[in-house]
Order: structure tokens, then C-alpha cells, then sequence
């Protein structure tokens, strides 16, 4: 059994849940549960990051301590979570003791294993609270962050301790040329690559004259108490999890999945982080893009959002679960509109998978007392296993929309093939042999499709396996049964509205 830790970032915990952070946590559990799928000892890890001036600024504009607000935070997280199907194992909190004591830890591993990677110096520069660093000239375009342009630098001057980031560029080039899997997709992996060659500048790893996050473990030689800058103590979430009494996850990790904002923080911090306190790399970080509504990027500050629930509520979780895997790429940017999810969910929900499972499910009842009768294979079986390698090839390098747009040839296949071979035409002819042979490819189809849906609609999942007999859940069902799927002999039953048709609705 491989072991496979996988994480996603940490969500900032000053507002609600939004379409973006829904889209990595969907991506991440998609991948999670495929890899339980295939059997093996998945642990994944999902939490807040609640640290940071702008948690701070968020809470005092709500006349709230800190610590109330992103308690409040937490519980809004942790509840649409649980409402999407998230699968994760563990919610790490950076306010939680045992984290704070692992970041002091990690940081005292440094100062032991390599002194000189700390010390004092005097900064002045320009600082965006919403990406909660510093930003350089080229990160900047008419005085405002290129990330958050509705947002005023602040303009910094203080005396911190510095982590010596140089010092680790000739080795972080070599691990990221040497090895291209360590950052993914490619586009992000070159983006980096240029980062590192036009140099690395040293960074700030504490901040004075702030005082919500983990006190940095050592004073200034001035004997002034700072605070760990708040990158520094979001970054070692991912071994500190590993320390929490209740976790069975094992450091390294075997896959950071992060958005492309956070990717210097991710593929250079982190491991020049984890090389200086002598401590394993994770084996891959794949940095998704952006999800735009109607073509802009997600802000809070600029007004531009989408009601997560009303989104959750259009069609349902899983609905919307397969919308984000099928619709958005998990490579690259893509765009949510109400029109292209409605459209989708016709398509290839109510008129597809679940027209295909109702026709097929009722043939049965009809035709055979929704038992499944015993006959060979057919060309609608070559179909499926054809399209379970294409999935697991997508699976295989993280292609999540690839995947979906595998799984569902076998739902065109199966609608074509009803077609073809007419059972209604069949059982009115008298041909048993030849509509036992059709009946029982459509069940094995059927069967096939609920189990690689799981990743992508747990919910409907389970539905679809519910009423094909199956015993257990499709989620824990044997990969190798995909081959030869044991449903002769089961009772079936027709589920009430898999995907019912939507109703005529005004688009927004």
C-alpha cells in the first residue's frame, strides 16, 4: 500500500469561502479519493491560515478579537466543507498550540543546523496586506499590488530578522531543472525557473510593531520580542500537521496543491525553508489557476463574487462538484457563468448520466424484475475499459478534467449503444440471448461509471451504486472489479431523479 499525503493551501481567515477556494479543496478531494480508490493510505489535509495584519485589520473592523473572528471564520469553512463532501482527513488551525509550537520548532531547527540563515537588518519597502509580503517593482503596476490593485501599499520601515532565501537559489534551480515533476504544470514550472534566474533576495522573516501570530522564538539584539512573519508560520503547516497526536500523515508530503498566486511561497520559500532545517522536500506542488466569473478574477475588494451557496443550491453539491472538474481546467484559467453551468449540467448530468441510468435501470425492471441477467461481454464493454485507462492515464498526472471527459465517453458509448441495439426491438422479437447480452453490458456499465464518478459526485455516486444492488460503497470498491464488474445476479432498482431536468429559468 503507497503512501499518499496530499494538502491544499491554507484558506486566509478573513471572509467566507469562495468559488476559488471550493474549486482547489473539489480538486484536491477528487484526487484524494482516487488515490483510496486505488488503494492507497491516503491522508489529506485541508485548515485555516489565521495568523497575519490583514486577519488583524478584518477583526478590528468587526470590533472582534482576532481570535473570535477567525473562530467564527473556522466554523463557516468547516460547514460548506462538510456540505460539498469533502473527504479530508484532518483541518489543521494555525492558532491551534501544537502548530505555533511546531513553527518554533522548525524555526530553531534552522538557527541550530545553519545560524547564518538568520540575522538582523534594517527594510524599507512596500507592503501589501492582502498578499500579506512585500512586493518588488515588478510586482506593482500604478502603486497598487498586481494581485490586489483595489488595495493601498503600505509603505514599511523596521528592523527583522532576515531568513538568508540567496543562499539556496543554486540549489533550488538545481532540484527544479533536474527534477520537472517537483513543480507542475509546466507554465508554472517555467515561471519559477525565470524567478530563479534572475536572482533571489533575502526576506523578512519576522515583523515588529505587530503582535497577532506566533512570537518569533528569538529577540532582536536590541532584546525586542517580534512576531514570525506571517508566511513563516503558514508555510510549516504541512509538517506540522504531521505532528498533531491525531494524524497518521507522514512527512513528506507527496503533493502541495496551491493556487498560482502563492507559487514563489510554495516552489521557493518552502523548500529552501525545509532544506535549511535539514528536513525532506515534498515530492510535487501543482499550482491551479484562477477561476473567473463571467470573465473577471474573484475579489472581495472589488465587489466581484458568486454566492457560493446560491451556486451549491442551482443543481446541488455534486452537481456542482462535476461542473468544477469537467468545466474549469486544472492547469490553467477558466470561467464560471450561470448560462455554461446550466448547459453542462443538461448536457451531461440530467440528459446523459442520469437519462442513461434511467432508461438502462427501468429496461431492467421491465425486461428481467431489475434482475441483472448473466451474459458475455460487448462492444459497449471495449468501450468502457478503453475509457477507465484514458481515466486513469488523466488521474495519473492530475489532468481532473481529462478524467471527467474520460468517464463520460462511456455515458455517449452506452446511449449509443441503446440505440444500436433496440432492446424494447429485442424482447418484442423474442431475442432473450441478445437482450440478456445488452441488459447486462448496460448494468456492468453502469456499474463502471458509479465508481469513477465517486471522486468527482461521492453523493450521486453512491446513489447510482445503491440501485445497481451493490453492497459497501463505490468509493471502496475494488479497482480491479472495474475489468469484469460483478453485478450478475443483483436486483436492481429505478432511483428517484438522479439528475432531474432543469426547470426554464431567467439566465443571470
Amino acid at each position: 500500500m503507497a503512501r499518499f499525503y496530499i494538502t491544499t493551501a491554507i484558506d486566509y481567515a478573513n471572509g467566507d469561502p469562495h468559488l476559488g477556494h471550493a474549486y482547489e479543496k473539489v480538486g484536491a478531494d477528487a484526487i484524494a479519493r482516487y488515490h483510496r480508490l486505488r488503494g492507497d493510505d491516503v491522508w489529506f489535509l485541508i485548515g485555516m491560515d489565521e495568523h497575519g495584519q490583514k486577519v488583524a485589520q478584518a477583526a478590528a473592523a468587526e470590533d472582534l478579537a482576532p481570535q473570535e473572528l477567525v473562530d467564527r471564520v473556522a466554523v463557516r469553512f468547516e460547514a460548506m466543507w462538510k456540505r460539498l463532501g469533502l473527504s479530508h482527513d484532518q483541518f489543521i488551525r494555525t492558532t491551534a498550540e501544537a502548530h505555533k509550537a511546531g513553527v518554533v520548532e522548525l524555526i530553531e531547527r534552522i538557527f541550530e543546523r545553519n545560524p547564518d540563515d538568520f540575522y538582523e537588518q534594517s527594510y524599507r519597502g512596500r507592503y501589501c496586506v492582502g498578499c500579506e509580503a512585500f512586493k518588488q517593482d515588478n510586482e506593482i503596476s500604478e502603486d497598487r499590488c498586481s494581485l490586489h490593485p483595489t488595495r493601498t501599499l503600505e509603505w514599511v520601515e523596521e528592523r527583522n530578522w532576515f531568513f538568508r532565501l540567496s543562499r539556496y537559489r543554486d540549489f533550488l534551480l538545481e532540484l527544479i531543472e533536474g527534477n520537472r515533476a517537483f513543480v507542475q504544470p509546466e507554465s508554472r514550472r517555467n515561471e519559477i525557473l525565470a524567478l530563479l534566474r534572475q536572482g533571489l533576495d533575502d526576506i523578512s522573516a519576522s515583523r515588529s510593531r505587530f503582535t497577532w501570530g506566533v512570537p518569533f522564538p528569538r529577540p532582536t539584539s536590541q532584546g525586542e520580542q517580534q512576531t514570525t512573519y506571517v508566511w513563516f508560520d503558514a508555510l510549516p503547516n504541512y509538517w506540522t500537521a504531521t505532528r498533531a497526536p491525531e494524524s497518521r500523515a507522514e512527512w513528506p508530503a507527496q503533493l502541495h496543491v496551491i493556487g498560482k498566486d502563492i507559487t514563489r511561497f510554495h516552489c521557493v520559500i518552502w523548500p529552501a525553508m525545509l532544506r535549511a532545517a535539514g528536513l525532506p522536500l515534498p515530492q510535487q506542488v501543482w499550482a491551479h489557476g484562477f477561476v473567473y466569473f463571467r470573465g473577471e478574477r474573484f475579489s472581495k475588494s472589488a465587489g466581484t463574487k458568486l454566492d457560493l451557496g446560491e451556486a451549491i443550491d442551482r443543481f446541488g453539491p455534486d452537481a456542482f462538484r462535476y461542473f468544477l472538474l469537467r468545466e474549469i481546467p486544472w492547469d490553467s484559467d477558466g470561467n464560471f457563468t450561470w448560462d455554461r453551468f446550466v448547459d453542462l449540467y443538461t448536457a451531461d448530468l440530467a440528459d446523459g448520466l442520469g437519462n442513461l441510468a434511467s432508461r438502462s435501470l427501468a429496461m431492467l425492471a421491465k425486461y428481467r424484475d431489475g434482475k441483472v441477467p448473466e451474459a458475455g461481454e460487448s462492444s459497449l464493454d471495449q468501450a468502457g475499459i478503453e475509457s477507465i485507462r484514458a481515466y486513469e492515464e488523466a488521474m495519473g498526472c492530475n489532468d481532473l478534467r481529462g478524467a471527467a471527459e474520460a468517464a463520460w465517453r462511456i455515458v455517449t458509448a452506452a446511449n449509443q449503444y441503446i440505440v444500436q441495439t433496440a432492446p424494447w426491438v429485442l424482447a418484442k422479437a423474442g431475442k432473450e440471448e441478445e437482450l440478456d447480452t445488452a441488459l447486462a453490458s448496460l448494468a456492468r456499465c453502469l456499474y463502471r461509471l458509479a465508481v469513477l464518478a465517486s471522486p468527482l459526485m461521492p453523493g450521486k455516486a453512491e446513489e447510482l451504486w445503491n440501485a445497481l444492488g451493490q453492497e459497501g460503497a463505490a468509493s471502496t470498491a475494488s479497482w480491479a472489479s472495474l475489468d469484469a464488474p460483478p453485478v450478475a445476479g443483483t436486483s436492481t432498482h429505478k432511483p428517484e431523479g438522479l439528475f432531474p431536468r432543469p426547470e426554464p429559468t431567467a439566465s443571470s
